[in-house]
């Protein structure tokens, strides 16, 4: 039985690998924040101890794994599945992203260094067969960093703290080896549109009181989401109806 041209075998192997990796994530989100390595020589002695199943995570992980495979299909070389591939593994990165920076607003460096390390890998696996791309990853990585960085100095400038975390400034950059200049950009607006409003419900909600701090890597990680699954074009066109008041008519 196949769907979408992707035999149901392949989507059993993505719900169990993702449920797993759900897991691990729930792991790795206690370990970061306290400096700790994820993966230790006593990790089996110490899981046995603090070990309690995130069913959130581990269901949700799977869902993204099986989603991703539907989406962009299994294809007949490697160079082929790059895009699924650096989605897969990229997925459980973003989500300790969003707990982590959630619970205690902080990107760990550790995480944001495998994100980089991880993407610089992948723009070099692009260019071994179209160098264009790569170059275009780069400059994704320089323009994510740059726009927040902007940011985070102008804010400090005229309010005298920071707008955004050195942690976001970070982030950003490292996505930018994963989805391009283009689709940096349609991040970074997706990402100020969703803050907006749902920092307008938060605080209409009383969850968030005015002068709390929200963390703004969630909102990162909801935009990074948005752009794996829907195409350039169609955000680009939303946003332009958007922020044009409906008047944008492509």
């Amino acid at each position: 039985m196949y769907f979408n041209d992707v035999h149901i075998a392949y989507y059993g192997i993505a719900v169990i690998i993702g449920l797993v990796v759900g897991q691990l994530v729930d792991w790795a989100n206690k370990r970061l924040p306290d400096y700790k390595n994820v993966i230790s020589k006593d990790i089996i002695s110490e899981y046995k101890i603090s070990f309690k199943p995130n069913y959130l995570l581990m269901l949700l992980t799977a869902v993204i794994y099986v989603t991703l495979i539907y989406t962009f299909g299994i294809k007949d070389t490697i160079v082929a599945n790059l895009d699924l591939v650096k989605f897969l593994l990229l997925t459980p990165m973003l989500l300790s992203v969003f707990v982590i920076d959630y619970r205690l607003q902080i990107i760990p460096n550790r995480l944001n260094l495998t994100i980089f390390e991880i993407g610089f890998i992948f723009a070099f696996l692009y260019g071994l067969s179209n160098v264009a791309i790569t170059i275009n990853m780069l400059l994704g990585m320089l323009a994510g960093g740059e726009i927040f960085l902007a940011i985070t100095l102008l804010g400090g400038l005229f309010y005298g703290k920071e707008a955004m975390g050195f942690g976001d400034v970070k982030l950003m950059g490292a996505l930018g080896l994963y989805f391009g200049l283009s689709n940096i950009i349609i991040i970074t607006l997706v990402s100020f549109l969703i803050g907006a409003v749902l920092s307008i419900v938060l605080l209409a909600t009383k969850m968030k009181k005015s002068d709390e701090y929200i963390p703004f890597g969630p909102f990162i990680v909801i935009a990074t989401f948005i752009s794996m699954y829907v195409p350039f074009e169609q955000i680009k066109t939303l946003l332009m109806q958007i922020f044009t008041l409906g008047m944008y008519h492509g």
